[in-house]
């Protein structure tokens, strides 16, 4: 994935909807250079300190995700967060989560409970259709960049270098036997009225 700079970025307007959202909404991925985020219903990588950054960044805040990152979850809802799951199924049923059938709904629920709980943010963690539904409404990405090329099924959508700005980056982190990678914030270029 290229790496995303604020240079010659131009800003985007902020539509109404987004403007009166009250808390920031954040996407967490990590990402191989070819846009991979996942294989068969889980990552195609074990990375334990992306784990560790991953929990420590979603907990107290309520998870939004799509039914199969629900499925892929080992141990059922993620704890200390309030879990809602979007899917199509209308008889859907999911021990310690939310379920709801729309995308927008889905925001309003976790937006009540971040405000209800003191979180700052509302954070989507997957799928790669959530993402790609959820990425306009976006303010803030914590990304982790893989330093890998696997093969697999699952894909981030196209970021749009032009909207986001590079506010934060670690150096590459290196774990023995796994790829490198780093913890990379963006932020959604907003344009001001």
């Amino acid at each position: 994935m290229p790496r995303v700079r604020c240079i010659e970025s131009r800003p985007v307007p902020i539509d109404g909807a987004m403007e009166n959202t009250p808390l920031d909404i954040a996407l967490i991925v990590a990402i191989a250079e070819n846009g991979v985020i996942g294989v068969e219903g889980g990552l195609p990588w074990r990375l334990p300190t992306d784990m560790r950054f991953f929990r420590a960044t979603t907990m107290g805040k309520p998870v939004v995700m799509g039914r199969k990152t629900w499925e892929s979850l080992p141990n059922g809802a993620l704890p200390g967060r309030t879990n809602i799951v979007v899917t199509r199924d209308r008889a859907y049923r999911a021990d310690g989560a939310e379920v709801v059938n729309d995308a927008g709904l889905a925001l309003g629920l976790a937006t009540a409970a971040a405000l209800a709980g003191g979180a700052d943010e509302v954070m989507v963690i997957g799928g790669a259709e959530i993402y790609a539904r959820l990425l306009d409404r976006t303010d803030r990405i914590y990304l982790t960049e893989v330093d890998a090329a696997p093969e697999a099924d699952a894909f981030f959508p196209e970021l749009p270098g032009s909207e986001w700005c590079e506010i934060a980056r670690t150096e590459p982190i290196l774990e023995e036997g796994r790829p490198a990678y780093a913890f990379v914030t963006l932020e959604r270029i907003r344009e001001r009225t």
